[in-house]
């Protein structure tokens, strides 16, 4: 019988917790760019999203930062490697950008559709910013998924 090792056990949810957060995150801007075709399904889709988020993928990162310094703790790696600390910190820009960006961003776009409809020039704006921080979120989780599977050194 093959005996599996803790730090096995953690890299597995690790690695399933950056599926499900990544993909859940990467899901919001094709539903985004229908409901942006469809104004009578907006509300729907950013309720939706916003749902996503808080209660699905934003755990799942939380649960990463977890899952990963255990791994840390467990196996033979160091806070202070490269690949590890420039991820660390771009997860706390991630983080961010998230609490006090995206998600103000969501919640008044929201407010501003049912106060004002797709085509009111708050939500317009809103929906731009949110485009925006959106694009922005994606390329920092990129580049931490580039840094957890290369794992360069300096």
């Amino acid at each position: 019988m093959v005996a599996i090792e803790t730090y096995e056990i953690l890299k597995f949810f690790h690695v399933l917790l950056a599926i499900v957060a990544v993909g859940f995150n990467a899901s919001y801007a094709i539903w985004l760019a229908r409901a942006a075709r469809a104004p009578e399904h907006e509300a729907f889709v950013l309720h939706g999203v916003k749902f996503l988020d808080d209660r699905i993928a934003n755990p799942a990162y939380g649960l990463l930062l977890v899952t990963g310094l255990l791994m840390v703790w467990v196996g033979d790696l160091e806070l202070t490697q490269f690949w590890l600390l420039a991820a660390l910190v771009l997860y706390v820009v991630a983080v961010g950008l998230g609490v006090f960006v995206y998600t103000p961003t969501v919640r008044a776009q929201i407010a501003a559709l049912e106060a004002g409809g797709a085509d009111s020039s708050e939500f317009q704006t809103l929906a731009k910013r949110g485009t925006t921080v959106g694009i922005v979120l994606g390329i920092d989780v990129i580049a931490i998924v580039f840094l957890m599977v290369t794992k360069p050194v300096l």
